[in-house]
């Protein structure tokens, strides 16, 4: 059997104003809102019973009867009423889910909130594709939205012409009467009537309908950084949807893919291919031209190069995001072995088969 003098830590002859002294303190310290994120479930609990405990020993005619019959009376036991007394999801969905200063403001009778409290625009997300070339040179890219805004006709405020709430006088707000565990208490809320703005509408906006927003169609231009990498999002702010009663726009995002070269692959911000070179390039050395991102440039090969050697080009790869200085470009390079010799090829491979240093660096280069 609970005892809720224990409970809420009073004696059994406490006033009225040392339990709801004492509901408070305790109140204060098991709000699930302060509940580490391991002890949510203990505090939610613990904040159940002291709720119980103090809807009970608050009222003088539940008190007496627990004087007489104990918890029981109180919990479905013999004789009793089957009252639960509060719990948190009772409190938190009766005062709007709002915070732990809500709920003790409408307990002990402080100002309640205004329903119609500004709030922040949802966030829009767009995907677009880009090619490797516009992640090394950046885009400038036109984006098509199709959006809510705020109503230019009426300013977003679902009418021209408005007039004082009759209901609230222009206030705002009303009183309300709120029953307690410690008795009848007045809370201020916001105007049903006028959803706490204090006027009402003499007409309807034709253009939104009295909403106050309208959906529109707009391009915009978003600045696409070179070095960019797949998968990464771009930050548009103020670019989402417009806010409510005059909270500010939620943010665009724009998430960026980069498609699949043909020639060339990513690592960071180094590029890498493959490119064939014929025997005698191998052996004798040469300089070729390879391709880049951005074109073409020189690239030397070494005599006695082997293959499937990789050379580097300095300062050839993509830019570094947010950063100074430019990835390089790797460059594999691959022997190609001719299918097919002419009768003086096939002459000459002979006399290189004669040249007994040539020979290990044929088979080490063909097997």
């Amino acid at each position: 059997m609970t005892d809720y003098y224990e409970l809420l830590g009073v004696k059994k002859g406490a006033t009225k104003a040392e339990i709801k002294k004492a509901y408070k303190k305790l109140a204060m310290k098991y709000h699930p809102d302060r509940a580490p994120e391991e002890k949510k479930k203990e505090y939610e609990e613990k904040f159940k019973e002291i709720n119980s405990a103090a809807a009970v020993l608050g009222d003088e005619k539940k008190r007496a009867q627990y004087d007489q019959f104990g918890s029981a009376a109180f919990e479905g036991g013999a004789g009793g009423s089957g009252f639960q007394g509060y719990d948190f999801s009772d409190i938190m969905s009766q005062f709007g889910g709002g915070g732990f200063g809500d709920v003790f403001d409408s307990l002990f009778g402080g100002g309640g909130r205004r329903s119609t409290r500004a709030s922040r625009g949802s966030d829009l997300l767009y995907e677009t594709d880009i090619t490797l070339e516009d992640v090394s040179s950046g885009k400038e890219h036109t984006i098509p939205l199709n959006k809510m805004e705020s109503c230019v006709t009426c300013s977003g405020k679902g009418a021209k012409n408005f007039e004082e709430c009759h209901h609230c006088h222009g206030t705002g707000t009303v009183k309300k009467t709120q029953r307690t565990p410690f008795g009848l208490f007045q809370q201020t809320g916001a105007c049903p009537y006028c959803h706490g703005k204090g006027q009402l509408p003499q007409d309807s906006c034709s253009d939104c309908s009295g909403e106050g927003l309208v959906r529109k169609k707009k391009e915009i231009d978003v600045k696409i950084p070179a070095g960019v990498h797949h998968g990464m999002r771009l930050r548009v702010p103020g670019e989402g949807e417009v806010g409510r009663n005059g909270g500010p726009s939620g943010d665009l995002y724009v998430q960026i893919s980069v498609r699949r070269h043909n020639v060339f692959v990513r690592e960071d911000d180094d590029l890498h291919l493959t490119v064939p070179i014929s025997f005698s390039q191998a052996v004798l050395g040469d300089s070729v031209e390879v391709p880049t991102i951005n074109g073409t440039a020189e690239l030397k090969i070494p005599a006695g190069t082997d293959s499937e050697t990789i050379l580097r080009m300095k300062g050839k790869g993509l830019p570094r995001l947010q950063r100074s200085g430019t990835g390089d470009q790797m460059v594999k390079v691959h022997i190609e072995v001719p299918k097919k010799l002419s009768k003086k090829q096939k002459e000459l491979v002979k006399q290189l088969k004669e040249e007994k240093p040539i020979v290990s660096f044929l088979k080490k280069l063909f097997g």
